[in-house]
């Protein structure tokens, strides 16, 4: 599977990448991955050893001569996000990443995310430490686990643990940018048991759809307008209540981190109610196809008749708070950055929101620069659902990345960048959670960086990589890892 990865270049990039793609790996099952890994690292004489959470380290000596220049740590981490188109039959689990390249110049996976958030940044970890033309003072390979759903690998990392000194985070997504902070934050978990009742003689069941979004990157897309299924169908059933519906079941978005495309909901309402609303929603449609013309153009938007489910309905009243509740639950950009112009500095994203037989669920992430902001956020939320009965917990919470612009591996990058690229890169500070925040929680004397080659559409099935950029960072990488050597 995949072996036309191997006819891009540089090749040992792609070698390795091509091993990411034919190992299912998305979170929480990344343990065949590290097996292989582990194979590799003995076949090639390195050593290497795990912690108790599981993140793997490798380790490669000096280049003889050049023992005493400050340890170099190449850090990404081993799992991927798993979302695949509507009715695309594919195990994440059992299933390798189907790639193909475009005549356009980029990777694409079939109908599912590609991996390259973060297999590139792995791969290219990989050619690094199997490179013996290159001259490189002490190296480690840092893989951690379950970075996209929890942040686990991080948060558990072992302390005391890394030797070294530098740390090139390679999970960033746009050519000729480098990053140097990025946004902490928190999983805000809501959870009720709400009161049912059973369907009337009078009620029909209506299924409600909203398909066709974008999706994306729950941080770096978060201020770009994209549609949000759960804010969008949430606005529907807000506008529907006049029609007296009652909310049988409820299913929106698969991650908290990525922007849910997709959102389905079963309804009981009288049936003399049941063409009024069906036209009601056609009419939203239009309006709401109009708000995101340019920005999101596939939505789609449908009522149509279901058979009666056998679960009872939320009561009148819950149905009611519970939608109100969503209505007015923040979502999307809550305050940009004063310090760092054009960067977004807090936002939430309604990721995941389910319900069935009366159980409501919800995870929502909420990101910031400031984790003061962080904690106030995910304090509202706790307020607003404290309103419904509602049961709130934040968890797996991390600390931002606090930028440091006047660092030696910063300047070191910027000249490499000039002399190879031909100008100056853009130093950036990234609203998204890179592990860099929680590693220099762990290991404060770190001096840090993070780069990578052009991905977009990370998160969603639409995920691609420009193939010409990942040679461009490979060059960056192969230099810097050379300079820090001098």
């Amino acid at each position: 599977m995949n072996a036309h990865l191997e006819a891009l270049e540089p090749q040992p990039l792609w070698r390795h990448f091509r091993t990411l793609c034919d190992t299912p790996r998305p979170s929480g099952h990344e343990a065949a991955l590290v097996a292989i890994l582990e194979q590799w690292a003995d076949g090639q004489g390195f050593a290497h050893d795990r912690d108790a959470f599981g993140n793997l380290r490798l380790r490669k000596p000096a280049t003889p001569g050049h023992e005493a220049a400050p340890g170099v740590i190449l850090q990404g981490h081993l799992d991927m996000v798993a979302q695949a188109n509507s009715g695309h039959p594919h195990d994440f689990t059992r299933d390798p990443i189907q790639t193909r390249v475009g005549e356009d110049g980029w990777l694409r996976a079939t109908d599912t995310t590609l991996g390259a958030d973060n297999g590139l940044g792995v791969a290219a970890a990989l050619a690094i430490l199997e490179d013996d033309s290159l001259v490189h003072g002490p190296l480690e390979a840092l893989f951690t686990l379950e970075e996209e759903t929890s942040m686990g690998g991080a948060l558990n990392l072992a302390e005391g643990w890394l030797a070294g000194r530098l740390l090139l985070n390679l999970d960033s997504e746009d050519r000729g940018e480098v990053y140097i902070g990025c946004a902490g934050g928190a999983d805000v978990v809501v959870e009720a048991q709400l009161p049912t009742a059973p369907l009337g003689e009078d009620e029909v069941a209506m299924r409600l759809s909203l398909t066709g979004l974008r999706g994306g990157h729950s941080g770096m897309d978060i201020h770009k307008g994209l549609g949000n299924a759960n804010r969008l169908l949430v606005r529907v059933l807000r506008a529907l209540e006049g029609y007296e519906v009652r909310l049988v079941d409820y299913q929106g978005g698969t991650l908290r981190n990525a922007l849910p495309r997709e959102a389905f909901a079963t309804l009981a309402l009288p049936d003399d109610r049941r063409e009024a609303a069906m036209a009601r929603v056609a009419a939203l449609a239009v309006e709401l196809r109009g708000e995101l013309a340019g920005v999101d153009d596939g939505l789609a938007l449908a009522l149509s008749p279901v058979a009666m489910p056998e679960s009872q309905a939320l009561t009148a009243q819950a149905s009611h708070l519970l939608v109100a509740a969503l209505h007015a639950a923040p979502c999307g950009v809550e305050r940009m950055s004063s310090e760092v112009p054009g960067v977004v500095e807090t936002s939430n994203n309604l990721g995941v929101v389910g319900l069935k037989a009366g159980r409501f669920h919800l995870c929502a992430l909420v990101r910031s620069l400031r984790d003061s902001a962080t904690a106030d956020l995910a304090d509202r939320f706790a307020a607003l659902f404290d309103l419904i009965g509602a049961r709130v917990r934040v968890e797996n919470a991390y600390p931002g990345w606090t930028p440091q612009p006047d660092s030696d591996l910063l300047a070191r990058f910027c000249r490499l960048h000039r002399e190879r690229m031909g100008g100056d890169p853009a130093v950036k500070v990234i609203h998204a959670g890179l592990e860099c925040g929680i590693l220099g929680g762990k290991y404060p004397h770190l001096e840090m960086i993070s780069f990578g080659p052009l991905i977009r559409g990370a998160h969603s099935p639409d995920e691609r990589v420009e193939i010409a950029s990942v040679a461009e960072f490979w060059t960056l990488l192969r230099a810097l890892v050379e300079d820090l050597a001098r």
